[in-house]
């Protein structure tokens, strides 16, 4: 039986082979046709519960974060002129990816569907393992730097905790904490996390521009903007920052994983696609101009740039109050960013246990919460491993950009094969080389260390180590399963055989 046949189906304890009707997934209805159809017995189903509205703010949420305007910003003017060019090279080529094939391949899975699809079974399990690993240094990434911001909200003497690792270490697992247990118990709930995380990451973005345009305006640029400082620098530490804004602008495949759980797919999808597509380019744009206009460039933390701008725009212009408010919206943004991607990227092991590539209790839906909580609670747990990990010989700036980097190359292995994808199935050639060449550059960069880390060896090790080692892992838990797989067959073979030799 073809793997995208049991792709969206749950099994609790009971091995998926043989149990469904090729072509259907659990909620009966065909992946390749939408045709409705009886449900099997016995199976828990995914329910479609996101519409138009709460698609449109996913992607918002999943695609655009506040954390790379200050990185951006923080390589001066132009990254203006870079974060054009990676919408052109890079973007585009995303956006007509993720509709080209969504739109075909509508079902849950998404990227591991596609890729599948275009090149068999082995190129989709790696497929889904890269960009599930990719997620594991994801989280910690984004709720360490949600919680160096949350420092703002304690007041100006909370900023000596930033060198703190026992604060970094607690408060990324408490940050851990709450964005797990809202999608464990289901998307019906854990939906509203990622709702109100899209709002938390568009309500300071707003300010922001605000702020920043405004100081501008009233004092002057506090970063000169010439024809010449426009032009990007191709010395390799100035380039480091063009795979982090190429990873920026990323994202938008992440609800295709949950399509079996989206009103209307076929239509929805593309709807909110292109919606969301362009207010994120622009709002890039306009945030990383105003925090330019707030401060000089060299003076832009990577990590703590956004509210460095907004507390020195707001203190100028005579409203400092609002600094609290935007710290607050950043946490609750953070969250909830954390929040979405654990349920977009817990459905990847679970439709690969339910193909027995991964043990079969990924596969399991939790009986009152309809969610897979067993993938959920391990990827939890991997995460944590990866917080105590990347702070091991750096300081927690350095463990930030080691997280980074580690979770830009695994995340765009997966898009090497979503591009070919693009051109194999679809036949189209042009944006998909384009898509495949900004993403191997993207590649290539993430192995270079930022003059944050102290170490640049150990950066190094940590990436490529970890990278080698995943990659190994994955390759063997697939071979493995196959093994596996094929034993079964040749038993069950084996003891029909027998029957019918008993029955003569």
């Amino acid at each position: 039986m073809c793997t995208v046949a049991r792709i969206g189906a749950i099994v609790s304890g009971v091995n998926t082979s043989g149990a469904y009707t090729s072509g259907e997934n659990t909620n009966g209805v065909s992946i390749a046709t939408g045709d409705k159809s009886r449900p099997e017995e016995g199976v828990a189903a995914l329910r479609p519960v996101m519409g138009f509205r709460d698609l449109l703010l996913f992607y918002i949420v999943t695609g655009f974060s506040v954390r790379w305007i200050a990185q951006a910003a923080h390589g001066g003017p132009s990254a203006l002129v870079i974060w054009v060019a990676c919408a052109i090279t890079f973007y585009v080529p995303l956006v007509a990816c993720v509709l080209q094939l969504s739109s075909r391949y509508p079902g849950e899975g998404g990227i591991y569907v596609w890729s599948q699809k275009a090149f068999g079974p082995f190129a989709g399990y790696m497929t889904a393992w890269t960009y599930w690993v990719s997620n594991l240094p994801y989280f910690p990434a984004l709720l360490g730097y949600t919680a160096l911001n949350a420092l703002y909200l304690m007041g100006p003497g909370a900023q000596r905790l930033a060198d703190s690792q026992t604060y970094f270490v607690v408060a990324a697992l408490t940050g851990l904490g709450l964005a797990v247990w809202p999608n464990i118990l289901g998307l019906r709930i854990g939906k509203w996390l990622h709702n109100a995380g899209a709002i938390g990451l568009w309500a300071p973005t707003i300010v922001l521009i605000v702020l920043g345009l405004a100081v501008g305006s009233r004092f002057g640029s506090a970063t000169p903007i010439t024809t010449r400082s426009l032009i990007p620098s191709t010395h390799l530490q100035d380039m480091i920052f063009w795979s982090t804004i190429a990873f920026s602008l990323s994202g938008l495949e992440a609800a295709s994983i949950m399509g079996d759980e989206i009103h209307d797919a076929r239509r929805n999808i593309p709807r909110a696609l292109l919606l969301a597509g362009g207010i994120i380019t622009v709002i890039y744009l306009l945030s990383t101009l105003a925090v330019m206009e707030a401060i000089p460039a060299q003076r832009v933390s990577v990590v703590q740039g956004i509210m460095n701008a907004v507390t020195s725009a707001a203190g100028r212009l005579g409203v400092p109050g609002i600094a609290f408010l935007v710290a607050a919206c950043i946490t609750v943004g953070g969250i909830g960013q954390a929040g979405a991607w654990f349920a977009a990227a817990a459905r990847l092991p679970f439709v690969a246990g339910i193909d027995s590539y991964l043990p079969a209790a990924f596969g399991r839906v939790h009986p009152r919460w309809n969610s897979p909580y067993v993938a959920l609670i391990v990827q939890a747990i991997i995460a944590a491993g990866f917080i105590f990990l990347s702070l091991l010989g750096t300081n927690n700036y350095g463990a930030y950009d080691v997280l980074v980097a580690t979770s830009v190359l695994f995340y765009f292995i997966p898009y090497l094969f979503m591009f070919g994808a693009m051109i194999r199935l679809r036949g189209t050639i042009v944006l998909g080389l384009m898509g495949l060449a900004t993403t191997a550059l993207a590649i290539v960069l993430s192995f270079v260390p930022t003059e944050n880390n102290p170490n640049a060896w150990l950066f190094e090790l940590k990436v490529a180590g970890s990278t080698v080692i995943m990659l190994l892992a994955g390759a063997a838990l697939y071979f493995l399963s196959s093994h596996r797989r094929k034993s079964g067959n040749v038993a069950g073979l084996a003891v029909n055989t027998l029957s019918q030799r008993a029955e003569r």
